[in-house]
């Protein structure tokens, strides 16, 4: 019993210090793409869990085109609330830290990069271009506030307030042995184990106060993406973004021209629900979307109006024109790739015109079975009909009824049903 107990204590303390860490360890996150809710959220709550266990620092490796103002802005306030230090490098050669990337990078109390990277062009995208003078008086705000917001970054981490500022007014960039000269980035380091031993002593100040970092030699625990995250991020890439809109749209016209499909309807429901969550955490053009219904509605009247293709044409133009614009973003930060928006209107076109019109087809089509499926089909009198009579119809003898009087032998066709007796007249009557 008593070794039983031993053990037992022995297993708890194990789970204890495996779930609460180690308080020599860097902790670290790898961050590759776009900068958008998941990523901040992602950044945010592994921060938290560095700073819970009291990590010797916390490291993001950063590789990004930029991304959503909002975003950039919960990861530096958490950067700027931490406890612990925050290293940010630009890592691998060749990545970048890009628009909202740069200020990220200048928010960390570290701020380091690999040989052959790059950060900068920082400068707020305008949303929704060729707006009017109103619009670009608003977008000098937005500007002059990303620039206020910049240069107080820069100068709380003592680093290079004129170059911040050209960041976000003329798009300045700069390269990683530059970003050191100028005091944008504090050093360039080929690995991170370098970079850990490079930065070994030194003193900076977190929320809590005054540290030297002791990172020399220490272990990187690097921390994955949760699923959750992942699959927040995935959707929200633009391209996903856009194929889920189209599939609830064609899911849920579909249900509505075939109803008891319920898997085209279900699918298109969860679908679109899931695209307009993207689409909240991406801007978009009304303008853009309104041309992609419209380009559906083309082709839903194609299919009930004889246009001779004319309608389909427009329907697609329309698609095309829709899904270029309906990224209100520069092609550089987000957008919807050429070959995905040609791939839907060709998808859009065969869906139309062969899976939409083949179910409204066959809701117009005659109907094929009980009392009515009988009305023009053609038969012949097994006996004198009038009031009275008998005809064969579709294999089948009826009674059969007419308001002529009908010899036997005769074709007839029918006219009618009431209950079991059909109204015929003579073929050719």
């Amino acid at each position: 019993m008593k070794r039983i107990s031993t053990i037992a204590l022995f297993l708890l303390l194990y789970l204890v210090c495996a779930s609460r860490g180690y308080a020599n360890e860097v902790y670290s996150v790898k961050i590759q793409g776009v900068i958008n809710p998941a990523t901040a959220g992602f950044i945010v709550e592994s921060l938290g869990k560095a700073e819970k266990v009291k990590a010797e620092a916390f490291l993001i490796l950063l590789d990004t085109p930029g991304g959503l103002d909002t975003s950039m802005r919960e990861i530096v306030k958490g950067i700027m609330e931490s406890t612990i230090p925050v290293i940010v490098y630009v890592h691998p050669s060749g990545a970048r830290a890009a628009s909202a990337g740069s200020v990220i990078l200048l928010a960390s109390h570290v701020a380091a990069m690999a040989p052959g990277t790059n950060a900068g062009a920082a400068h707020p995208v305008s949303i929704g271009q060729g707006q009017e003078k109103s619009d670009k008086t608003m977008m000098e705000k937005v500007v002059k506030d990303a620039e206020a917001y910049v240069r107080s970054i820069a100068k709380q981490r003592g680093r290079n307030e004129e170059w911040a500022a050209r960041s976000v007014k003329e798009s300045a960039s700069i390269t990683a042995n530059d970003a050191v000269e100028q005091k944008v980035a504090d050093l360039v380091a080929a690995s991170p184990d370098e970079l850990l031993a490079t930065i070994d002593g030194r003193e900076v100040e977190t929320k809590s106060g005054k540290v030297v970092l002791k990172t020399k030699g220490k272990k990187i625990v690097e921390i994955a993406m949760p699923s959750k995250y992942r699959f927040l991020s995935y959707i929200s890439d633009p391209n996903v973004a856009y194929i889920l809109m189209m599939m609830g749209i064609y899911g849920i016209l579909f249900e509505i021209y075939s109803p008891g499909a319920i898997f085209p309807g279900v699918v298109g429901g969860i679908s679109l629900i899931l695209a307009l969550y993207a689409f909240q955490t991406i801007p978009i053009s009304f303008a853009g979307l309104f041309l992609i219904l419209l380009g559906i509605l083309f082709f839903v009247l194609e299919i009930k109006i004889v246009s001779h293709g004319v309608l389909g044409i427009a329907g697609i133009i329309s698609l095309v024109i829709g899904s270029i614009m309906l990224i209100d973003l520069p092609s550089s930060v987000l957008s919807i790739s050429y070959t995905t928006i040609i791939v839907v209107a060709v998808v859009s076109g065969i869906f139309f015109f062969g899976v939409i019109s083949y179910a409204i087809k066959a809701q117009l089509s005659k109907v094929k079975t009980g009392g009515e499926g009988l009305i023009g089909e053609e038969g012949v009198a097994r006996t004198d009909v009038g009031e009275e009579g008998k005809v064969f119809v579709h294999g089948e003898i009826w009674n059969g009824r007419s308001d002529e009087p009908i010899r036997e032998g005769e074709k007839i066709v029918v006219t009618g049903v009431r209950g079991l007796i059909v109204e015929v007249k003579r073929k050719g009557g």
